[in-house]
């Protein structure tokens, strides 16, 4: 079977790679295990300098990525570039911090010693998608190899060019040999590779469907899993908000690779006092986005990453009108060559709707009316998914209670855009998955917890 890499912009092919076979598959593996048996020896003051090397290879081919990714995937190479930058500030954060997450704990027992120690599991398998090819891969690897566990990847099979610049970087910083590996094989491998006794975990970024398939192939086995899904962000804007700061903030996370993201807004969930400013600004800003060349450093919202996903969100853009919705903004399949679809604003979205219970994977923004805070905080949590939310208030104490206590995610964020930050564990609840990412929680969600007691 051959991986196509097709440009989302053009619909052209750009190159085609020989998928791995089973038996090269397994001999990969194979020898990741080996280089593991090595690797978990090293101390952190070489995975350090390793780590640090493979931050400058990113930096020096920080352009480079970013016109691979808008080439595969549809990435505007601006944010591309950003994309990289902040794949070296993942390796510098877990180069500078992986040895005090992971030192020894000491615990006062009635032995004469007992501790906690961490200690490296093996090969960790990981899934990962499109929509961020460099940095979902480095936010699982940085910590990974830094632990001492060496890692296999399956990429999605858009991005076999992203999956294999990305093992070089490793090579490149001198890390040894099948330390990390990217496996170009399609989906249908992933149930053999999780079923390889020497894959000792799995880490899974994408659909909920995907991470249910995963999670229950690697339970089936006891083998343990981080699964970061799907999500439908609400986006609160209290009576109180600031309006200006509100939709900046709303459009700019709305329209975050090209509204391809987990952790994009999704739902504008908008007290009624102030519906009509917020419809207005938001309409306008979101109409001045640029779509165009994801080559070109001006444009704002580029391609879809596949024609079949921009179709898929146009039919849901066509049923939640069906169930009552209204269009203010786009709507429209452009003519022409490429995956693009325009800037949309849905408003008077109501449950039973796409809109409302779904996904939107693209620059599609729902408004959601509501009468006050307390309707608003129901709305928000009115949904299968739990990864992130935010709320606008100027009442900074407000905010402040209601991120911690009432909304139902795995972060909350109050006046700001929500984001992934090394600094901080990044996961979600219900269909958004489990486990964390990042900080010192994500390092330590591959390691083995070991207790030593000494009478």
């Amino acid at each position: 079977m051959m991986i196509e890499s097709i440009n989302p912009a053009t619909g052209e092919t750009i190159k085609t790679y020989q998928e791995m076979s089973p038996a090269e598959v397994e001999s990969a593996i194979a020898a990741a295990h080996e280089a593991f048996l090595e690797w978990r020896k090293t101390d952190f003051a070489l995975r350090r300098q390793l780590m640090k090397k493979a931050a400058a290879a990113l930096r020096d081919n920080a352009r480079a990525f970013g016109e691979l990714m808008s080439l595969e995937m549809g990435k505007p190479v601006k944010a591309g570039q950003a994309e990289v930058d902040k794949c070296a500030w993942v390796c510098d954060y877990y180069a500078d911090n992986a040895e005090s997450f992971l030192r020894p704990e000491p615990v006062e027992t009635d032995a004469t010693k007992s501790f906690v120690t961490f200690q490296p599991i093996g090969v960790v398998l990981a899934v990962m998608p499109w929509n961020f090819p460099f940095w979902q891969v480095f936010r699982f690897a940085a910590p990974a190899l830094m632990a001492g566990n060496v890692g296999v990847l399956k990429h999605a099979s858009n991005v076999p060019g992203c999956a294999l610049a990305i093992e070089v970087v490793f090579q490149q910083a001198g890390f040894p040999q099948n330390v990390f590996r990217s496996l170009l094989v399609g989906s249908k491998q992933v149930e053999a590779i999780i079923e390889n006794p020497l894959v000792k975990a799995v880490t899974l970024t994408g659909s909920t469907p995907a991470g249910q398939a995963v999670a229950q192939k690697a339970g089936s086995l006891l083998k343990k899993t981080v699964l970061e899904l799907g999500g439908s962000d609400p986006y609160l804007i209290l009576e109180d908000a600031d309006l200006d700061l509100a939709v900046e903030t709303c459009v700019n996370s709305r329209l975050i690779n090209s509204g391809q993201s987990c952790i994009a807004a999704k739902r504008f969930i908008v007290v009624e006092a102030l519906r009509a400013d917020f419809e207005t600004r938001f309409v306008e800003r979101m109409r001045q986005a640029k779509m165009g060349d994801p080559l070109a450093d001006e444009t704002e919202v580029g391609p879809q990453a596949r024609r079949d996903l921009r179709d898929d969100l146009h039919d849901q853009v066509k049923r939640s009108l069906k169930l009552g919705s209204t269009c203010l903004l786009g709507g429209d399949i452009p003519p022409g060559p490429g995956a693009f679809y325009p800037p949309t604003v849905l408003t008077n979205v109501r449950p039973g709707s796409p809109a409302y219970e779904e996904e939107l994977f693209g620059p599609v923004a729902a408004i959601i009316p509501v009468r006050d805070e307390a309707e608003a905080v129901r709305v928000a949590n009115d949904t299968v998914f739990g990864l992130g939310a935010a709320i606008f208030t100027q009442d900074l104490a407000r905010g402040e209670r209601l991120a911690a206590e009432a909304i139902d995610a795995g972060c909350c964020f109050v006046n700001s855009l929500v984001k992934s930050d090394p600094r901080l564990p990044f996961g979600g609840i219900k269909e958004s998955g489990y486990g964390r990412e990042l900080s010192h929680y994500g390092i330590k969600e591959f390691v083995n917890i070991k207790t030593v007691y000494i009478k």
